[in-house]
């Protein structure tokens, strides 16, 4: 009797030692008869490993709630657009804008500050009205801001948080960011209206293949003929338009991703937002500079809104003639002799 009941006892802990290590011993893959716990599983990981652009694959599960695109947890569309956004973007951001920093500087020990040849006449002509000055600097204003805080989004992790530290950073992205979101409508705003003030005076015309062919006056000598806008500044004001609309549209997406259509089109208008971006601001940059440092009287356009006789004569000797034309827009000590 004491030995069965022994026997019992020891049977009874084997059963249950045998009843836990199953589970456990079923979820290992055995590659001479696997179950099909196993397959699964390695069905999942090769799954995973196929997500690389190109593959078509799609990880999907099982939802109920009616948005059916929720069901699907990995593609490789999403792994292609993560490559892209730690990857190329960085590289074409950085080339674009530090390669406009590089140009320019180049650009500036080479040629130098450009001078108004004639000197300063000490007149003064109104070049930009204070409505046109304020859509100028809403635009710039709120651009500047955008780009910015955009960029931390791409770069700030390598190269602003390294300096701040991690919760500096994250107050300062956090700020970044709603910026970002509430300054886009007051930039679209000045968008449209620089389009309906400024569009008449930058449709391209056969002056403009004269100021290119010239280098406008910034390589070689002289200075060629243009109205109101030149060529360089018609390039400006459309990428500004066409680039501006762009982000505009992408940025209504990421905004409302509802809105979008969809995860590939949100990835589509996310890869959109942040290459227009990089190519625009590297553009500003280099409009800042010829507005500033680079060209001597340049800033007064959008400061005073008056600009020296003798620098619009030089730069823009169309225009000075329609106005002196018109007889309203230049000083008395700047009309012309009867």
């Amino acid at each position: 009797m004491r030995v069965t009941l022994r026997s019992l006892v020891a049977a009874f802990f084997l059963a249950i030692a045998v009843f836990i290590a199953a589970p456990a011993s079923a979820q290992q893959p055995n590659s001479v008869n696997p179950t099909a716990a196993s397959v699964k599983e390695q069905q999942l990981m090769q799954a995973l490993q196929a997500g690389t652009p190109g593959a078509g694959s799609t990880l999907s599960g099982r939802i109920t709630i009616p948005d059916a695109s929720a069901a699907n947890l990995i593609q490789p569309q999403g792994q292609a657009w993560r490559a892209f956004h730690q990857g190329a973007m960085l590289w074409v951001g950085a080339i674009a804008i530090l390669g406009m920093l590089g140009m320019l500087a180049v650009f500036y020990f080479t040629r130098g500050k450009i001078m108004i040849d004639s000197g300063l006449s000490g007149v003064k002509i109104l070049r930009f009205s204070t409505f046109e000055r304020f859509i100028h600097w809403l635009t710039a204003g709120c651009f500047i801001i955008l780009a910015l805080s955009g960029l931390n989004v791409t770069f700030g992790k390598f190269v602003v948080a390294p300096l701040l530290g991690e919760d500096a950073f994250a107050t300062l992205a956090q700020g970044a960011k709603i910026a970002h979101n509430f300054l886009a409508w007051p930039f679209m705003l000045g968008l449209v209206f620089m389009f309906v003030v400024w569009v008449f005076h930058n449709i391209p015309n056969s002056t403009d293949i004269t100021w290119i062919k010239q280098g406008g006056g910034l390589v070689g000598g002289g200075h060629p003929p243009a109205k109101k806008f030149n060529a360089g500044q018609k390039v400006i004001f459309w990428a500004v338009i066409i680039g501006g609309g762009l982000l505009s549209l992408s940025g209504v997406y990421l905004l409302f991703p509802a809105s979008a259509g969809g995860v590939l089109a949100l990835q589509f208008w996310n890869i959109v937002h942040g290459l227009v971006a990089v190519l625009l601001i590297a553009m500003m940059i280099a409009h800042i500079y010829i507005g500033s440092v680079g060209m001597q009287g340049a800033a007064d356009a959008m400061t005073s809104g008056e600009v020296d006789l003798n620098w619009a004569k030089e730069h823009h000797s169309l225009w000075v003639e329609e106005e002196m034309a018109k007889g309203k827009a230049l000083p008395p000590a700047a009309q012309p002799a009867e």
